[in-house]
């Protein structure tokens, strides 16, 4: 007897801890909870990018969020390609009060300085927004073309680009070549630490997070430093 309730016991503690990984999971994947939020939650500065994915967004009800701060808008991908979304997201978060920036797709197959053109051609450098971003996610990158592309928009817009990267690619073309620009990093598990000791401005921690005023995931940030000093970064 005291074996079959011990058996029972057994599977009763294996249904409930299945159950439990089960539903934690599920709350991880849908975006109600996030392993990173722990770490991320020290810092005060927090953002969001957003692109045509997110489709329409209620800038008013996203702007009562008094956690979020700034929102990277893409603007462009390529040589040619615009966010249909971008002149909206971007005139309706600076409209709310939210410190704004856009950000550039980089394909590793254009010249860089035709993608910055496509960039320039729509992004207006407007007084209070946030330095351009170049997002590099394709390996094959040419650091000429990279190079051309970021000279192009500190002439244009008088400000330093930010390089968002994921680690593989940090360490592949980055680190060695753009140590004068800031870095924004992607990290969805812990809190980011780049290998050569470089010390990080912005932290992609969430690509599932849940906000009000978004119907879709987005991807959640953090700033390193304080409110004030992502300001000094704007445009004056």
């Amino acid at each position: 007897m005291k074996r079959q309730i011990k058996q029972r016991l057994a599977k009763i503690i294996y249904l409930a801890g299945g159950l439990g990984i089960g539903i934690l999971v599920f709350l991880i994947y849908n975006g109600y909870i996030w392993p990173n939020s722990y770490f991320a939650y020290k810092y005060q500065v927090q953002g969001i990018d957003v692109s045509a994915y997110q489709g329409m967004i209620n800038w008013e009800t996203v702007a009562q969020n008094k956690r979020l701060h700034f929102v990277f808008i893409k603007a462009s991908e390529g040589m040619d390609y615009q966010d249909s979304y971008f002149r909206k997201n971007w005139d309706e978060s600076n409209n709310r009060g939210i410190l704004r920036g856009a950000y550039h797709y980089f394909r590793t197959t254009s010249s860089g300085l035709a993608q910055a053109r496509n960039f320039e051609s729509i992004v207006p450098a407007e007084q209070g927004s946030l330095p351009p971003v170049v997002d590099v996610e394709e390996d094959g990158l040419k650091e000429e073309e990279l190079k051309t592309f970021l000279d192009e928009l500190e002439s244009h817009y008088k400000q330093k680009p930010i390089i968002y990267v994921v680690y593989p690619l940090y360490d592949k073309y980055i680190k060695n070549e753009f140590t004068d620009y800031p870095i924004w990093i992607r990290d969805v598990i812990k809190t980011p630490r780049l290998s050569d000791g470089r010390e990080w401005s912005f932290w992609q921690y969430c690509n599932r997070g849940r906000i009000k005023g978004i119907d879709t995931f987005v991807d959640i940030n953090i700033y390193a430093k304080d409110y004030e000093e992502l300001r000094k970064l704007t445009f004056h």
